[in-house]
C-alpha cells in the first residue's frame, strides 16, 4: 500500500537505527520529546525505542486533546445535557472520559441524552432531525479538528439553524510547547512535531522554538520510518551545532499550511485570554472561542455554566504523563487501579493517551523484565 508499507520497511529501520547511532556522541543523553499522541501509539506499537541507542530517550508531550482536558470542563457539558430538551453529542473518545464524578456513559445510566458522534455535521444534522430538541456538540481537539467546527457553525448560520450550538473546547499546540519549554520540570534537545496540526497551522508557527530556545524541531508523519528519520533529522541538526525547523512529513505538510482551514477558524474563532490544560495548568491564548457575531452558536453563552476547577484525583498522575516528566508505567496506578477497562485518568482513556498505548501494546510488561533483570 503507497506511503505505508515502504514506510515500515524493517531492513530501512535498522539501516536508520544505524546511523542514528553514528551521530550520537559518546557519553551525551539526548531527549526528544514526541508531542502528538499518535506518534506515541506508532513509538509503542512498533517497538521503536528498542531501533535507539540507550542514550537516545524519548518523553510524551501534550498532544492528545482528550487527555488535556480537564474534570471541571467535563462536569459543565454534563451540566448541558442535563437542561430540559437537550442533546449533548461528542467523538467517541469522549464518552469514558472521567468528570469529577460521572463520565458520559454514566451520566447517560442517569437519563441524560449524550451521543457519540463522527463528525460536528452529523450533530448538525441530527438538530435539523430534531428541531424539538436543542442539539449541543463538544467540540474538541487542537487545530486538526478546529476548521470542521467553524464550517459547521459557518453551515448552521446559513440554514437557520437555530437548535445547534458548540461547547467548545479546542485547543492550540504552540503555547502549550511553549509551557513545556519553559517548565522547570523537563529539559529536552529537541522536538518531534506533530504531524496532524501541521497540515493545518505549517512549520513556520514553531520557528520560535528554534530562534528563541535553540531547539530543533522536526515535524513529523506516523509510520516508523517517519519517525525514526526525524530521530536522524534531529541529531544531525545537533551533531552540526544547528537549530531549525525541519519537515519531514513534506507528503502532506504544507510549509505555510492550509490557508483555507485557518481562514475558517480565523473567521468563526477567536483566542481565549486563558484556559486550563489538564497537567499544565492554565496557559494564557492557549485555546479557541466562538466570536460574539456567532454567540447564538456558543453553548457557554446559550447555557449558564457551573465553571468549578477540579482537580484530579490524588492517585492519578496524568499530568506528569502529560509533561513527559514520568512514563506511564512509573504512575503508581497504572495497571493496577488504572487500566483501559477501569479508567481513572484521560490518559487511559484516550485512543491517543500514553497510558493506554502503553498498556495496549505490551510495553509495561517489557519494563518489568527489565527491572527483574537489572535486578
Amino acid at each position: 500500500m503507497r506511503f505505508v508499507d515502504e514506510y515500515r520497511d524493517a531492513e530501512q529501520a535498522r539501516a536508520l537505527a544505524a546511523r542514528i547511532a553514528e551521530l550520537c556522541e559518546p557519553g551525551r543523553h539526548y531527549k526528544f520529546m514526541e508531542v502528538c499522541g499518535g506518534h506515541t501509539h506508532t513509538i509503542y506499537k512498533h517497538g521503536l525505542e528498542d531501533y535507539l541507542p540507550e542514550n537516545v530517550q524519548l518523553v510524551h508531550g501534550p498532544g492528545c486533546p482528550v487527555c488535556v482536558i480537564p474534570m471541571g470542563r467535563v462536569d459543565d457539558a454534563i451540566h448541558i445535557a442535563e437542561q430540559p430538551g437537550v442533546t449533548m453529542t461528542s467523538f467517541g473518545d469522549m464518552m469514558r472520559v472521567p468528570g469529577s464524578e460521572r463520565s458520559f456513559i454514566d451520566s447517560n445510566a442517569d437519563s441524560t441524552d449524550i451521543r457519540m458522534v463522527y463528525s460536528p455535521l452529523d450533530a448538525l444534522k441530527l438538530a435539523k432531525r430534531t428541531p424539538d430538541r436543542h442539539v449541543v456538540f463538544m467540540a474538541i481537539g487542537f487545530e486538526t479538528t478546529a476548521p470542521s467546527t467553524a464550517m459547521t457553525v459557518l453551515r448552521a448560520a446559513a440554514d437557520g439553524v437555530d437548535n445547534f450550538s458548540v461547547f467548545n473546547n479546542h485547543v492550540t499546540v504552540i503555547p502549550a510547547i511553549k509551557a513545556i519549554l519553559d517548565s522547570p520540570d523537563l529539559r529536552l534537545d529537541g522536538f518531534i512535531g506533530p504531524g496532524h496540526v501541521s497540515t493545518v497551522i505549517g512549520c513556520q508557527p514553531y520557528r520560535f522554538i528554534s530562534s528563541d530556545y535553540g531547539k530543533p524541531l522536526v515535524v513529523a508523519g506516523f509510520e516508523p520510518l517517519d519517525i525514526l528519520s526525524s530521530i536522524h533529522m534531529l541529531l544531525r541538526q545537533l551533531a552540526e551545532g544547528r537549530s531549525e525547523v525541519e519537515n519531514q512529513y513534506s507528503r502532506v505538510v504544507p510549509w505555510d499550511g492550509n490557508r483555507v482551514a485557518l481562514r475558517a477558524i480565523s473567521d468563526v474563532m477567536e483566542l481565549r485570554p486563558h484556559f486550563e490544560w489538564r497537567g499544565l495548568g492554565f496557559i494564557s491564548h492557549s485555546a479557541l472561542r466562538l466570536r460574539a457575531e456567532y454567540a447564538r452558536f456558543d453553548a457557554e453563552r446559550v447555557f449558564a455554566l457551573p465553571g468549578v476547577r477540579v482537580a484530579d484525583p490524588k492517585a492519578c498522575q496524568c499530568g506528569e504523563v502529560l509533561k513527559g516528566v514520568l512514563k506511564p508505567w512509573e504512575c503508581k496506578v497504572f495497571g493496577t487501579a488504572c487500566t483501559p477497562e477501569t479508567p481513572i485518568g484521560t490518559c487511559m482513556v484516550s485512543s491517543e493517551g500514553a497510558c493506554a498505548a502503553y498498556y495496549n501494546y505490551g510495553r509495561f510488561e517489557r519494563e518489568r523484565v527489565k527491572e527483574a533483570t537489572r535486578s
